[in-house]
C-alpha cells in the first residue's frame, strides 16, 4: 500500500464500515436485543442509541465517499453510479435520522409513563416505525451495490 493509494483504501474502508455497520446493527444486534431483553422499552432505547451512533458513522463515511468521488471524477461524478448510490443512501439516512426519528422520539415522550406501544399513539408510532424500516432496508440494499461492485476498488 502506498500513500498515493491511501484515499482509495480509505474509501473502501468507509464503505465497508458504513454498510457492514448498518447490517450488523439493524439485522443482528437490534433483533438480538429485542429477543434477549425482557424490557422492550429498554431494548428500544438501546436500539435507538445504536441506530443513532451508526447514523453518525454513516454520515461521516458518506461525506468522505462523496468527496473522494468528487475529487476523482470532477463534474462527471453525477454520471457515476456509485456516486448516485452513495448520495441516495445519505439522503435516506438523513430522512430517517433527522425527520422520522425525532417524531418517533416525541411520540415516545408523549406516551410516558406508558410504553408507546401500549398508548393511544401506538398506531402512529407503528406507521412511522414501518416507514423508517423501509428506508433502512432500501439503504441496506443500496449498500450492497456500494460494497459488492466489481469496480469498487477503482471507482468507489
Amino acid at each position: 500500500m502506498t500513500v498515493r493509494n491511501l484515499p482509495r483504501h480509505l474509501a473502501a474502508l468507509s464503505a465497508a464500515l458504513w454498510v457492514g455497520g448498518m447490517w450488523a446493527v439493524g439485522y443482528l444486534a437490534v433483533p438480538v436485543l429485542f429477543q434477549a431483553l425482557p424490557d422492550r422499552q429498554l431494548a428500544g432505547m438501546l436500539a435507538g442509541k445504536m441506530f443513532t451512533a451508526m447514523a453518525y458513522i454513516g454520515i461521516g463515511c458518506a461525506l468522505y465517499l462523496l468527496a473522494y468521488q468528487w475529487h476523482r471524477f470532477g463534474r462527471s461524478v453525477w454520471k457515476q453510479k456509485l456516486f448516485s448510490v452513495t448520495f441516495a443512501m445519505l439522503i435516506l439516512l438523513l430522512i430517517g435520522q433527522f425527520a422520522i426519528q425525532p417524531i418517533m422520539a416525541n411520540l415516545k415522550a408523549q406516551a410516558l409513563p406508558l410504553d408507546v406501544m401500549q398508548s393511544a399513539l401506538a398506531a402512529q408510532f407503528k406507521t412511522l416505525h414501518g416507514l423508517a424500516s423501509i428506508l433502512y432496508l432500501l439503504q441496506s440494499l443500496l449498500g450492497i451495490a456500494l460494497v459488492i461492485n466489481p469496480h469498487a476498488p477503482k471507482n468507489i
